[in-house]
């Protein structure tokens, strides 16, 4: 079978090599430069490719994976629809070999963290019932590139975003998680947060008898997508903050009352953990709660135990990039929160800070809309230092509310956010952009960052 694959990215590159170890015949084609890593890489797999545009020869094909990071819109694609070429993402390639248990977590918000909770939870599982749990996905390791290394007892733990989802045709997870739904790559979705919202739910279109979702009741447009009178072909856990909203609802929860974290299934309710015993300094706040709950009812859907559970969260301390501690220097408590690329990750942030921190942010800007965070800003910073190729949209959304200091480097606005900190204060980094103007991903923004703090250190 010729196989099209467009990208070179991580996802581009696993997708040919799963191809060609499966029998296809991939052909890939780049409008960009490939990096010489990736040409070696190619050329051991005896993948043909292409960089610096798409020639006639890419449509030459039976099928097209598209990676993520490539909008529907572009001409190449529209071209492959109007041939009536099939395109799919990675995640529906891989699909299609996987033979393990898959738990696929999406949303806005609350991704990463989820998926990792998840996937160290059933991980522990997996050591005491002798199978193995992979952490794949948008959370940095291609689907693609472990799907032939599993098993049908084993689990795959996916992290979604609404790009990967786009192309999912067939992709059927026993257990869904649905995290949020806020405003977010606007400018790929045309300022619409009903298309972007679209692609998110793909993740459970499939899914039917036997399998599970599982949503947060309190965020308004979940909640009045999945609550309606017509049953769900798929069993649904609802998660809360407010037991007391889901006590008369029918169906199954995981929620939080007086303190401890409860359990209905089946009609019965049990108190599972107390909350205090989880969340700590680098992991609190609202938002990580509700990551806990989702954590717990998909563990608990996979069938672990509620005592590798109870274990894993207790000593579970957040990931990194997100709201992550880097330490104290020159009298300052330093956050690298480079995971926030959007304003509801930022508000997340400026929530769990104490107020007059100095905040940097900015990067690409992805369509945001700064004015709904503009009253927690000016009740919660003190100075503002603005980057990237937004610093100028930043200062102007919040002037005559914040003082914004303009950096052109990193290392600039580390220096600035130094002298107008007050002392004893704290400085957020939670840029709410993207990282592609400065980065190479928010990974390398991160941890440029976490190097400037030592340095000061």
């Amino acid at each position: 079978m010729a196989v099209s694959v467009i990208g070179t990215g991580k996802s581009g590159v696993a997708a040919a090599e799963l191809l060609v170890k499966s029998g296809a015949r991939p052909f890939v084609s780049e409008s960009g430069s490939v990096s010489s890593e990736t040409v070696d890489t190619l050329r051991q797999l005896g993948a043909p490719f292409e960089e610096g545009g798409h020639t006639e020869r890419v449509f030459d094909a039976e099928l097209c994976v598209v990676s993520p990071g490539i909008p529907q819109r572009v001409p190449v694609i529209r071209e492959m629809h109007a041939r009536g070429i099939p395109v799919i993402s990675e995640i529906e390639l891989a699909y299609w070999f996987c033979p393990a248990r898959i738990i696929g977590i999406t949303g806005t918000d609350g991704k990463t963290t989820t998926a990792t909770l998840i996937h160290r939870i059933c991980e522990a599982e997996g050591e005491r019932q002798k199978y193995r749990a992979f952490s794949v996905g948008n959370i940095g390791i291609p689907f693609s590139s472990k799907v032939l290394e599993m098993s049908p007892k084993e689990i795959a733990v996916l992290e979604l975003s609404s790009y990967q989802l786009e192309g999912c045709f067939s992709f059927r997870p026993n257990i869904t998680v649905l995290t949020n739904i806020t405003p977010d790559h606007m400018d790929r979705y045309g300022g619409s947060i009903e298309a972007y919202a679209a692609a998110k739910f793909r993740i459970h279109a499939q899914q039917g008898a036997g399998d599970t979702l599982i949503y947060n009741h309190d965020d308004p447009m979940l909640r009045a997508h999945f609550d309606r009178e017509e049953p769900w072909p798929f069993r649904v856990v609802r998660v809360s903050l407010r037991a007391e909203t889901l006590a008369d609802a029918p169906g199954d929860f995981v929620s939080v009352e007086e303190g401890e974290i409860v359990l209905r299934t089946s009609g019965s309710t049990e108190r599972f953990m107390r909350v205090d015993e989880i969340m700590k300094p680098g992991f609190r706040g609202d938002h990580n709660l509700y990551n806990v709950l989702s954590s717990v009812a998909a563990a608990s859907a996979a069938g672990v135990s509620p005592e590798t559970m109870r274990r894993v969260l207790a000593e579970f301390g957040g990931v990194e990039h997100r709201q992550e501690f880097t330490g104290h220097a020159c009298g300052l408590d330093w956050i690298n929160d480079s995971k926030a690329t959007n304003v509801n990750a930022l508000r997340q942030a400026l929530q769990s800070v104490p107020a007059g921190m100095v905040l940097i942010a900015g990067g690409r800007d992805k369509g945001n809309d700064y004015s709904v965070i503009a009253d927690i800003v000016r009740e919660k910073v003190a100075c503002l230092v603005a980057i990237g190729e937004s610093r100028q949209l930043i200062a102007d959304a919040f002037r005559g509310i914040v003082t914004v200091l303009p950096a052109a480097s990193l290392a600039e606005a580390v220096d600035l956010a130094r002298r107008n900190a007050r002392p004893g204060g704290s400085v957020l980094f939670s840029p709410a952009c993207s990282s592609f103007d400065m980065f190479r991903d928010f990974e390398d923004r991160g941890r440029q960052f976490k190097q400037l703090v030592r340095e000061l250190q």
